[in-house]
């Protein structure tokens, strides 16, 4: 009874029957979730919040009578809920989505394929870990939940094997900064660019985040940071004042060819239940760039980029955890701050000001 009682009430509205009844299976699946209904668009689903209110709402964008943009905002501003966009991969969904994000919207992934059975089974991971991630998200503190059932997880040795902390000078001295994020860090990291000058050092970041979306989310960086902010592509060079993001559904690993930082993109398993993933970025970074560089883990549930952050610290970076209040779901840092990763813990606000302090400090 006790189980009954913690698992996370979940309402999907999607317009595709067909839809609709995969994200039933795929949630139903899950021992710590329950679906309480589904609905055909927002009007439907108004009904069924007025019977039962859910813990998270899955919500489709383009929907007929009202689209899910307007019902997100009448959501936010009557009764907030955690809601976790699911949308397919068209020009306009992935623009939609962004703003879904602004109003709100705790996380953001696609919908799954039904026709491919090992897509089927990642999508399972992914909804099933948003949805939850979204249940503890600062938006809607009800009830506090269970800790989550953890299943195995593949580490980052599935994309680059773990390497012996090496004490050979490095042939540069040119900084880089590592950046990870998931629940909330949309708008983390939109806080931390838009604080960098354009003479900061290159950073790499990743974003948990489906594909497409990824571009749009670069593209509306670069509209309202100073630096340049792009979506990386394989062989893309680390550059002072510029800003790259993993693309969605791959991995991203920060290489050197002499002093030259560049990057690499791959496809590969899940790691941490993730592609991209936080360790696979970092690991990369503790072995290519070592005491030149800086690491930031920011809001995100879970615990990918914790033992990543730990191996960038032991190969001499600096590290910045962010600190619980300013998170939306403190799960990454905390996993970070529990294996003493973090050099540092911050305030979101106070992340880009101390890295360009540090950075002055040191080149001067």
């Amino acid at each position: 009874m006790a189980d009954m009682l913690n698992r996370v009430k979940v309402l999907i509205v999607d317009d595709s029957a067909l839809v609709r009844q995969t994200l039933m299976e795929i949630i139903s699946s899950d021992s710590e979730l329950e679906v309480i209904g589904t609905a055909a668009d927002p009007y439907f689903a108004a009904r069924k919040m007025a019977e039962v209110t859910p813990d998270v709402i899955t919500l489709d964008i383009e929907m007929p009578r009202m689209d899910g943009l307007t019902f997100l905002r009448k959501i936010m501003t009557q009764h907030p809920i955690p809601v976790v966009i699911i949308s397919s991969l068209t020009s306009r969904a992935t623009e939609m989505g962004m703003r879904a994000l602004e109003l709100g919207a705790v996380e953001l992934i696609t919908k799954p394929q039904v026709n491919t059975k090992a897509f089927l089974e990642e999508s399972k991971v992914i909804i099933c870990d948003a949805i939850k991630a979204a249940a503890r998200s600062r938006i809607a503190r009800r009830k506090i939940l269970t800790p989550p059932i953890v299943e195995p997880k593949l580490s980052a040795d599935v994309i680059i094997p773990k390497q012996v902390v090496s004490s050979t000078p490095l042939t540069t001295t040119e900084k880089i900064i590592a950046v990870g994020a998931s629940t909330g860090g949309t708008e983390a990291i939109a806080t931390f660019l838009q604080a960098m000058p354009v003479d900061c050092p290159g950073i790499v970041i990743v974003q948990h985040m489906p594909e497409k979306f990824t571009t749009s989310f670069a593209n509306r960086l670069n509209d309202i940071c100073k630096i340049t902010v792009k979506e990386a592509q394989n062989g893309d060079a680390l550059l002072p004042g510029q800003a790259l993001i993993a693309p969605g559904n791959y991995h991203m690993l920060l290489k050197r060819s002499g002093a030259r930082y560049y990057v690499e993109v791959l496809q590969g398993p899940l790691v941490n239940r993730h592609r991209p993933s936080v360790d696979v970025l970092f690991r990369s970074v503790a072995r290519f760039a070592a005491q030149n560089a800086i690491g930031v883990i920011m809001t995100g549930m879970g615990d990918d980029g914790a033992k990543g952050l730990l191996e960038m610290k032991e190969a001499g970076a600096y590290t910045i955890a962010q600190d619980e209040k300013s998170c939306v779901v403190y799960g990454m840092p905390r996993e970070a701050v529990k294996l003493d990763a973090a050099s540092v813990i911050l305030p979101l606000q106070d992340i880009a000001s101390h890295i360009i302090q540090r950075v002055k400090t040191r080149l001067s």
